[in-house]
């Protein structure tokens, strides 16, 4: 079945950083996600290249205490402010020092409020790439300066209550921006929450014995009792239950666990018992591994991230000129007047480009979750981004479309047999043979849950078949050469089966009941169930679909023509995959390839996006942009769609936040005043604000992608 073994080597290939060794590996995993999210308060973030938007990601609890901080600070300052008190038509006692109340309240809300922005700007200054950090850096420091200088000069001109209004917003701002960042990557968490703290470790004398999950080691074997976690990456010694492995796959359906298969750290259990000796612990589990790749791919920049970053930086100068255009115009209409001041605070503010540094960091970290989720493993940035143009997916035949494992794909029977009766004696007689032709009639039988006549005096016919006695009759199974022992002719039915099936590049077998064949099977790779609708649904995605193997040309085109493949490439040398690939690109076209095994990995590598089948090898994995846990052939489709949906939501964000700039920095400057439209620093700061609330939230409704 599709999925049994899914983790296979996934879990070793995405697992490439170095094993971390001790006695602490949970917690060293647990840092790992929050390593990236928490900084010391008021310290500034690292920088992430040219303009890019500060990383303070992890702020959010710092950025949420000091705005209610400052905003109890505020009010005192609101109150005491003559202006408001003479828009609002209200007065407080005055007493000795009351004047001082708002000059006081308002530099004890910047040095706790608004100084954690200029330590934020200092990165983008050192790499002499100014962006949103250095804008709002700039607007906070001329309110501030300008209102201490107008306490002492003409106190009346002073904007105190604009200038802590302002702080305030942009803290609350951040914080909303913080926690939105948190939510989006928040699936990193509950991962780390999966792994148990305990486990039950089997002692030599047979008892168990309780330890920390982090004291596990290879080769020890734990107990999973049922609805339990699984501790550690492992394979299961003993017992049988099904494992939901949904938390990790996104597949609803439990997954049957016998002796000799894997089961993955942070899986539940369901009622049996299993018996499992761990092969991975710690960062180097397969939960590990993909904490990984989805914090990796949403660190990583697309080429929109870079655009809006430079975008980010041609707005710092686009604001600053209009700053200093504003400031001469109002100058010469007003002379020297506070006035001047607070329209140059509101460009300032206003052209944040806040929402412009957000928009796609935050789709970009909701799209890597939304994959996670999926079953979908992120690796680089850019190839989820370039799927969304991709003209033609090339899949690996055998392992990709195929389950890469023999299995009955036809059966023939003369009359008085049916298909059901024949299979399932073929399947009793071939019960002890290893024959790889067995193994696919035993296979065929048990998915189809037909119940096996008893079976006596096995006997295995070399290089013919095998035979057996049912019910007094004896049973022969085998190929034509089986035929030729007997000499027996097939009835005209069966051997234009038979032809048939070799035309398509099948093997066939013959069942011999009563001395006459009366079937004959059709066996081979088998076509995953879900391969034919991920053909139907990328043609109706508009990209074609072509298909490369080694297998003959019968076998290829048989496969293509039941898939309705447009284009197929048979008889390929492993050497000479990657050719394929390129002969496609040189037509124009923009190509991924989908395969599983390490002669694939020069065609992932040389492809557009190179996507992997997760069960298949370490080397497959590497080189591929993409990982498919599920190995299913559908989550191509999903790759495209969700590639397509994501940069819709760039767009939309983009536009915005450009367009707003566009509308705000001309209002922020004064030129709707000869009407009585003049914007405050602090409104300015609300409207840029509400921009960067408006870009999360339409980030957010990326989550309602269904594929």
């Amino acid at each position: 079945m599709p999925g049994e073994h899914e983790f296979d080597h996934t879990h070793e290939a995405i697992s490439h950083e170095e094993p971390e060794h001790g006695a602490h590996e949970r917690a060293d995993m647990d840092r790992a996600v929050h390593g990236q999210e928490v900084a010391h308060e008021g310290h500034p973030a690292a920088h992430q290249g040219p303009a890019a938007h500060v990383d303070h990601a992890g702020h959010e609890q710092m950025f949420r205490q000091r705005f209610w901080v400052c905003l109890v600070l505020s009010i005192p300052v609101l109150l005491y402010s003559p202006m408001l008190q003479t828009w609002f038509r209200f007065r407080l006692p005055a007493f000795p020092g009351s004047q001082w109340i708002g000059p006081l309240f308002s530099i004890i809300v910047f040095l706790y409020g608004g100084v954690p922005f200029l330590q934020m700007a200092l990165p983008e200054l050192r790499v002499r790439q100014p962006g949103m950090m250095t804008l709002i850096s700039l607007a906070i420091s001329v309110a501030f300066v300008y209102s201490v200088a107008a306490t002492f000069i003409a106190p009346e001109t002073g904007f105190f209550w604009e200038l802590v209004t302002l702080i305030d917003i942009m803290l609350l701002g951040h914080w909303i921006e913080m926690r939105s960042v948190r939510q989006a990557s928040g699936a990193l968490s509950e991962l780390a929450k999966l792994m148990p703290d305990t486990a039950e470790r089997i002692r030599p004398d047979g008892g168990t014995e309780t330890v920390p999950a982090d004291e596990l080691r290879n080769d020890d074997v734990v107990l999973v009792r049922p609805g339990g976690s699984v501790p550690a990456d492992g394979e299961v010694t003993e017992g049988e239950s099904d494992v939901n492995e949904a938390m990790i796959t996104g597949e609803s359906r439990p997954v049957k666990k016998r002796p000799g298969e894997r089961v993955i750290a942070g899986t539940i259990n369901g009622d049996g018992s299993l018996r499992v000796k761990v092969t991975a612990t710690g960062q180097q589990t397969a939960l590990a591994g993909i904490m990984r790749l989805v914090r990796e791919a949403q660190q990583s920049k697309s080429r929109t991230q870079v655009l809006a970053d430079k975008a980010a930086g041609w707005l710092f100068y686009v604001a600053l000129g209009v700053a200093v255009i504003t400031a001469i115009a109002w100058g010469i209409a007003l002379g020297p007047n506070v006035q001047v001041i607070e329209r140059v605070a509101t460009v300032l503010v206003i052209a944040c480009p806040h929402a412009l540094g957000l928009a796609i960091p935050l789709v970009v970290a909701i799209t890597t979750t939304l994959a996670a989720h999926n079953g979908i493993l992120v690796r680089d940035r850019l190839a989820l981004e370039e799927a969304r143009g991709i003209d033609i997916v090339v899949f690996d035949k055998t392992g990709t479309l195929t389950r890469g494992e023999f299995g009955v794909v036809d059966i023939a029977t003369v009359e008085g047999w049916d298909e059901g009766r024949a299979l399932a004696l073929a399947a009793a007689v071939e019960g002890d043979s290893e024959h790889i032709m067995a193994q696919a009639v035993r296979r065929s039988a048990k998915e189809r849950r037909l119940a096996l006549p008893t079976v006596t005096g096995f006997e295995a016919l070399k290089g013919r078949g095998a035979r057996a006695t049912s019910e007094g009759h004896e049973i022969y199974v085998g190929g034509p050469r089986l035929l030729e022992m007997l000499n027996l002719a097939p009835p005209p039915a069966l051997a234009a089966f038979v032809e048939q099936a070799g035309n398509k590049g099948q093997s066939a077998i013959y069942l011999v009941s009563a001395g006459q064949p009366v079937a004959a099977f059709a066996l081979a790779d088998v076509v995953r169930p879900e391969s034919k609708e991920a053909v139907q649904r990328l043609h109706d995605m508009g990209v074609q679909v072509a298909m490369l193997t080694g297998d003959s040309e019968a076998v290829a085109k048989a496969v293509a023509a039941e898939l309705g493949i447009d284009q197929y490439f048979a008889q390929v040398l492993p050497e000479n995959k990657d050719q394929k690939v390129a002969e496609l690109q040189r037509q124009g076209k923009r190509v991924a390839m989908v395969g599983d095994g390490v002669n694939d990995a020069p065609a992932l590598t040389r492809a557009d996006v190179g996507i992997a089948i997760g069960s298949g090898t370490d080397v497959a994995v590497e080189s591929a942009g993409i990982i498919l846990v599920k190995s299913n052939p559908l989550d191509v489709v999903k790759i495209i769609e969700l590639s397509r949906a994501s940069y819709r939501k760039m767009v939309q964000n983009l536009a915005w936040a450009i367009g707003y700039n566009v509308i705000a920095l001309p209002l922020a400057a004064g030129v709707l005043a000869p009407v009585g439209v003049l914007l405050s620093p602090a409104v300015g700061a609300l409207f840029m604000s509400l921009s960067t609330v408006i870009v999360a939230l339409n980030a957010q409704l990326l989550r309602r992608f269904r594929a």
